[in-house]
């Protein structure tokens, strides 16, 4: 009698599974070495190749319910883990972790990092340098705060991502002007804050932008990779690209990764990735944000790119308890860059990529649109505004960052002109 072998690998709940063109490279990974259930508010479609099940359910941001939903399938065969890298949905995911026991399971460390308003709270009374910030409700107290902080200031919202929502205002005409539109701001699947001070009005502090995705283990944080951010649209701060160098010195920096950890004690997150945002002043890094998961404009691919370290496989195993793979294997300079059309509601009929004019260390062209959608570029559409991206790799910053401007001049789109 044949009997089929047993499949050893840890089970793993993934809660939603993202946008395909930015997301698939991670589950692809994780699959090889995990089985994995997926939960999702409609049936899969290109995720099922990678699954080992699914469970649809009517919310993904709904954490009780979720928990109520992954009690059963625990007892039938228990979970080593749970994760999430979707900003919206962490929260919730970490409602399933403290209901299983599982890593990253305290819902009120999560939620401190979702509601910036908390992290600035937290930080500045562990010493943490960053930006001052006042949460308001309106504008009139949008223009008392800016007046104390002084001009220019940022608003951005309380608990959004992508830089959604945020812009810079150099008076209290343009933060008259501008409020409604950081108030206004919502995601596609926005978690409820309260009413009460909605509207962040933060110093703005100037330099070099960056990221940093990271791994937490029982508390100890271990840098993967740094971003350094390209950020375009003024006044807005839509990411239009970032570049990852397996060598980048913040990585070796001792008092850079001391900074790291003593953010990530003081807000209390002991498990799992994170990807956390500096801006580099002439006075020091100055803390922008801290999320509570991988990043996303394909910045871990990046990094994956870059040094070797495969990032889904990271977050599973921090996800599990079990050790992550930190170690570099590579070191090389990879990027993106993000392609955008020209005036907003635009008809997009065709994206063309002209492939002659593609250099060898381009690694991917994706074309994010289809024939027919409707899209603009920023403020009006930000990541659901994009056409394509490009990816690049090469062993220095100066040739990847020509393959990057070589590749966007290769990409072209066609509109549907509307008669006049």
């Amino acid at each position: 009698m044949h009997t089929a072998p047993t499949d050893h690998r840890p089970r793993l709940l993934l809660v939603a599974s993202g946008m395909r063109p930015y997301r698939e490279y991670l589950l692809a990974s994780i699959a090889t070495a995990y089985r994995v259930h997926l939960f999702h508010s409609a049936d899969p479609d290109w995720e099922r190749p990678y699954l080992d099940g699914w469970t649809v359910l009517g919310s993904t941001i709904d954490g009780p319910a979720m928990a109520a939903a992954a009690r059963p399938l625990h007892r039938e065969e228990p979970f080593a883990g749970v994760l999430c890298w979707d900003e919206g949905r962490i929260h919730a995911t970490s409602s399933i972790a403290a209901e299983l026991g599982c890593r990253n399971g305290d819902p009120t460390v999560v939620w401190r990092l979702r509601d910036k308003a908390q992290t600035r709270q937290v930080l500045a009374a562990a010493g943490v340098p960053q930006p001052r910030s006042v949460p308001v409700n309106s504008v009139q107290e949008a223009l008392l705060a800016a007046a104390a902080i002084g001009y220019p200031v940022i608003l951005k919202p309380r608990g959004l991502g992508a830089s959604l929502g945020v812009v810079r205002v150099d008076d209290s005409d343009g933060l008259r002007r501008l409020f409604p539109f950081t108030h206004g701001t919502t995601a596609p699947d926005p978690v409820q804050y309260s009413t009460d001070a909605p509207v962040l009005v933060e110093q703005c502090v100037c330099g070099t932008e960056v990221s940093v995705d990271a791994v937490v283990t029982d508390g100890q944080v271990v840098p993967l990779f740094v971003a350094r951010k390209k950020v375009g649209y003024p006044p807005y701060a839509e990411e239009v690209g970032h570049l990852v160098d397996a060598a980048d010195p913040l990585l070796h920096d001792g008092a850079f990764v001391d900074l790291l950890q003593r953010t990530h004690g003081a807000l209390g997150f002991r498990d799992g990735c994170t990807h956390t945002e500096y801006m580099l002043t002439e006075d020091g890094p100055q803390l922008i944000e801290v999320n509570g998961r991988l990043g996303g404009d394909m910045i871990p691919y990046l990094g994956k790119l870059a040094t070797g370290v495969d990032p889904g496989l990271v977050a599973a195993a921090a996800a599990c308890g079990l050790p992550p793979r930190t170690v570099p294997t590579r070191r090389r300079v990879a990027g993106v860059t993000f392609s955008y059309v020209d005036s907003d509601d635009t008809t997009v009929t065709s994206v063309t990529i002209d492939h002659a004019r593609l250099p060898p260390t381009v690694d991917h062209v994706v074309t994010l649109v289809s024939a027919g959608q409707v899209v603009s570029p920023p403020p009006k559409g930000t990541v659901w505004g994009r056409i394509a991206y490009v990816t690049a790799v090469a062993d220095t910053w100066q040739e990847c960052q020509a393959a990057l401007d070589a590749a966007t001049r290769a990409v072209a789109f066609t509109r549907h002109e509307k008669r006049r």
